[in-house]
């Protein structure tokens, strides 16, 4: 069980974001096919809101990597559940990741993916918890940097919960009465 420490982003907040995000995003990739690649489970929500607010053509896919399984602390053991199902090869692909964290997960899948020749690969984040880096990895278009604190919402689970919240909050786990 957990409960909600504080709401860090609410909707309002995180939309504006978004959509800055894909406005640079939009700028950037003008006039070049884009594939954005969303990391599942978690990056379900944040990908369909940023893909509705780009100004572009994108196309979709997804793949499922995980270091978590059931708990709150990585296991540093990367899991691919579910590869890509479009060749990547000489095409721009922006991978979309919800929050990076020691960012070990996101540099086994740019390192994954760039051996699959793409046009250019780079990483957009709405989250960053920077405190917790292991692996250094570039982000190029990033939301917030968070304290290290655990958070679910907008996508983001505890034991596979709370992903519907339609906020961001920082939770703590509460021992089971």
């Amino acid at each position: 069980m957990i409960e909600i420490q504080e709401i860090l982003f609410d909707e309002q907040t995180i939309a504006r974001k978004v959509k800055e995000l894909a406005d640079g995003i939009s700028g950037d990739y003008t006039g070049k096919d884009l594939l954005l690649v969303s990391i599942l489970k978690g990056a379900v929500v944040f990908t369909a809101d940023l893909m509705r607010r780009l100004s572009i053509p994108v196309t979709v896919d997804f793949i499922c990597a995980s270091s978590y399984s059931m708990s709150t602390e990585s296991s540093r053991k990367i899991n691919i559940r579910k590869d890509l199902d479009t060749d990547i090869y000489g095409k721009h692909v922006l991978l979309v990741d919800t929050i990076i964290d020691t960012g070990e997960t996101l540099n086994f899948l740019m390192k994954m993916l760039s051996e699959r020749k793409p046009a250019s690969l780079k990483a957009v984040t709405l989250l960053d918890k920077k405190s917790r880096r292991m692996v250094d990895v570039q982000i190029a278009y990033l939301g917030f940097e968070i304290p290290d604190k655990f958070v679910v919402g907008y996508g983001l689970d505890c034991a596979q919960k709370y992903r519907n919240l339609p906020y961001i909050a920082a939770v703590r786990m509460m021992p089971d009465t």
